[in-house]
């Protein structure tokens, strides 16, 4: 049994590897050392041969249906439909026992502190999985009746496991980034010191020696990644846990201080906001029939100033005046663009 779930495993991260657009066409020998690599933490060909995976690869082809071809120009291995990944195949009845033995496990943890910010990912992969078991044997296809929200950003995902093991060993990352603003790509060298998810994107927070500072890097517009055993420089005041607590979606900074934000709400509106708060700190301050009174402590934000524009006139910003003031420049720009 555990011979047929390492090959299950070896099967996803060749998949992986064939469905990585930054390396098209890897060899025999790079699904080899990726295989290693995730399974066993080396690349020193003990645990895994050239023929593991040859049989590897006849049986995608054969049980999965995977359309794997080699490239005799590129000398590599690909998918001759590009858009094909195994993990569109439907989980099996032992993947499916497998897995609710292991979350049957995690949920007895899910309200302790350590487990408790990871509560909602977790929830959502229980939901995901008795919704597949219970339709199991029924006629029926399950995506008629019940849809997931799905994750459409995945570039740059393929860095989180190098970036994750040079912030435990705080080594240095040398990378190519291209910035939305002046489509400009640079070389970076940074020391990483956090990952963080927001809006199904991934965010490398790091310490940029050239700007002597935090700064937040988007993994979608990050390549070239190269990390070196050189240690780097972490700021002695920088922590993890601490470092978003006044944010709303990735914006933060060490230098910057929250304000107190209150606005206006319509009796609909509020109900959305009041379920879904925008920061931890949020609460109501008055409440009447037609309108709710909101406060929070957080710093003024790109992404708060999204959410509230997405309200639209059910939202009335009463502080501060920095915030009240980029919204009606932003309506103004709204109203001019549709000649209002």
């Amino acid at each position: 049994m555990p011979h047929i779930k390492n090959a299950l495993i070896r099967y996803r991260i060749i998949d992986k590897a064939l469905g990585n657009s930054y390396n098209p066409y890897p060899t025999k020998l790079d699904l080899r050392y990726a295989c290693e690599m995730e399974l066993y933490g080396d690349t020193q060909g003990k645990h895994i041969s050239d023929s593991t995976i040859e049989k590897d690869l006849f049986a995608m082809r054969q049980e999965l249906d995977a359309p794997i071809k080699y490239s005799k120009i590129h000398k590599g291995y690909y998918y001759e439909d590009s858009n094909f990944t195994i993990n569109e195949k439907p989980l099996t009845e032992d993947d499916i026992a497998s897995i609710q033995f292991a979350l049957s496990t995690l949920s007895q943890f899910k309200e302790t502190e350590m487990f408790q910010q990871f509560g909602f990912a977790l929830n959502k992969i229980i939901d995901r999985v008795n919704v597949d078991s219970d339709s199991r044997g029924k006629d029926t296809d399950i995506d008629q009746f019940i849809q997931f929200e799905k994750s459409t950003a995945a570039i740059g995902n393929e860095f989180l496991k190098p970036l994750l093991s040079a912030i435990q060993s705080q080594h240095v990352a040398y990378f190519t980034y291209e910035s939305f603003v002046t489509q400009v790509r640079k070389q970076r060298k940074v020391t990483p010191l956090l990952l963080k998810e927001y809006n199904n994107r991934w965010y490398l927070i790091c310490y940029d020696s050239v700007k002597e500072k935090v700064i937040t890097y988007a993994l979608d517009r990050i390549s070239e990644l190269e990390i070196i055993e050189q240690q780097g420089e972490k700021p002695a005041d920088f922590k993890p846990d601490l470092f978003f607590r006044h944010s709303i979606g990735i914006t933060a900074s060490a230098e910057a201080r929250p304000e107190k934000i209150e606005f206006l709400a319509s009796s609909i509106a509020a109900k959305y906001i009041n379920s879904q708060p925008f920061h931890e700190s949020q609460n109501i301050v008055e409440e009447s029939k037609e309108q709710t009174k909101f406060e929070l402590y957080a710093l003024v934000s790109e992404e708060l100033i999204r959410e509230l524009l997405s309200y639209g006139g059910d939202v009335q910003v009463l502080n501060p005046d920095g915030l009240k003031n980029e919204l009606i420049k932003r309506i103004k720009k709204m109203n001019f663009n549709y000649k209002i």
